[in-house]
């Protein structure tokens, strides 16, 4: 979708200016700018610069509360020249070494900071994540799996944690493992693992749609989760309790229209009961790689693309012109804490498609409004 020699997913012959590409840093870096709120801005506006000269407009209409903060051009600059000299290069969605699986979810990060060997995403890539508190057969068999499907001819995702996502990319340093990182690149989480990361970048990848400097939070984790199943055709989960992060990995990649397997466990065992559960909910049962080869197999087999898969409010249509004070208040008025469908919204403030995004948009700018999977939206 091109307007403005600027686009959401670019095909993937072309690539930005370097004067595009900050400008994507700035507005994806700018306050309640999400992945998706990214993506409208674009389509709308036809280009980054156009959508941040719009931004604090936005804001003011949709009831902020104090001016959007937006990244000077400098403070952009900065972060780069930084990222160069860690060897870190910024790739936007839709350009050639954009992992292609990722680029087809609907929250896709629109730059992301990659170090190592970028030619890994051009093979096909299955994750391995599990507990941080593994125990030591579950570590073992997630090297063997890692190492069995590595021989195979897939690369191995995992998130860096303790447990089995560092045995899965210990058993596949030698032929090519993603590291998904919480934080910046200069802000690895567990500390202890920026050894592993090293040895990783040689024929691997760490990647993160984090700036230099930010320390990963509780809330930056389930962030990286997504990130971690959109790389991936499928996702092995090897232990996780009642209650982990696996477990929404799993959820996010169900979600995603991938391939989700899970390894039984012993039901004595509380580091199996996520994954037993999972079993029951119909995951694919896994006691060896070949498991996971043959359900991958007939994907492989396609010589087509996976489908791009648009976000509900991917549009070419321009904004609406600023929406009159009834139909504002009457789209307010419907809003709540409950997710409520777009559909829903429109039927019942009886405003056009246009007034309504554009209503939206500004809530969103303005810290108000939450988006929710199956384009659902509240009010915060």
């Amino acid at each position: 979708m091109m307007r403005g020699g600027e686009a959401v997913a670019p095909d993937r012959r072309t690539r930005l200016t370097d004067k595009q590409r900050r400008d994507w840093l700035r507005l994806i870096r700018a306050d309640n700018v999400g992945p998706r709120t990214f993506r409208s801005l674009i389509n709308h506006f036809g280009g980054a610069a156009e959508a941040l000269d719009a931004l604090p407009d936005l804001a003011r209409r949709g009831g902020a509360t104090r001016p959007v903060r937006i990244p000077t051009p400098s403070a952009i600059d900065r972060e780069l020249r930084a990222a160069d000299a860690l060897g870190i290069v910024w790739i936007a969605l839709g350009e050639p070494d954009y992992p292609q699986y990722l680029q087809m979810i609907d929250d896709a990060p629109p730059l992301i900071a990659v170090r190592g060997d970028t030619s890994l995403f051009e093979r096909p890539l299955v994750a391995i994540v599990g507990s941080r508190n593994a125990s030591a057969v579950g570590v073992r068999f997630a090297e063997r799996l890692a190492h069995d499907l590595s021989r195979a001819g897939f690369g191995i995702v995992s998130g860096l944690a303790r447990g089995i996502d560092a045995g899965a990319h210990r058993a596949s340093l030698d032929t090519g493992t993603v590291a998904v990182l919480a934080g910046g690149h200069d802000r690895i989480y567990p500390p202890e693992h920026r050894d592993l990361v090293e040895a990783i970048l040689p024929r691997g990848v760490a990647i993160s749609e984090m700036p230099l400097g930010w320390e990963p939070r509780a809330r930056d984790f389930p962030r990286r989760n997504r990130l971690i199943s959109g790389l991936s055709m499928g996702i092995v989960i090897v232990e996780a309790a009642r209650r982990s992060g696996s477990l929404i990995t799993a959820r996010l990649a169900g979600e995603q229209g991938r391939d989700v397997f899970a390894v039984p466990g012993s039901p004595l065992d509380p580091r199996a009961e996520g994954t037993n559960g999972l079993l029951k909910q119909g995951a694919i049962l896994v006691t060896e790689a070949a498991d996971v080869t043959a359900a991958l197999q007939p994907i492989l087999g396609r010589s087509d693309e996976p489908a791009a898969r648009e976000p509900d409010d991917a549009t070419e249509a321009p904004l609406a012109q600023e929406p009159s004070s009834d139909q504002r208040s009457r789209i307010i008025a419907l809003l709540g804490p409950v997710p409520t469908a777009l559909d829903d919204l429109i039927r019942l403030s009886e405003a056009p498609p246009s007034v309504l995004r554009t209503v939206l948009l500004e809530l969103e700018l303005a810290g108000r409004l939450e988006r929710h999977g199956g384009g659902r939206v509240s009010l915060m």
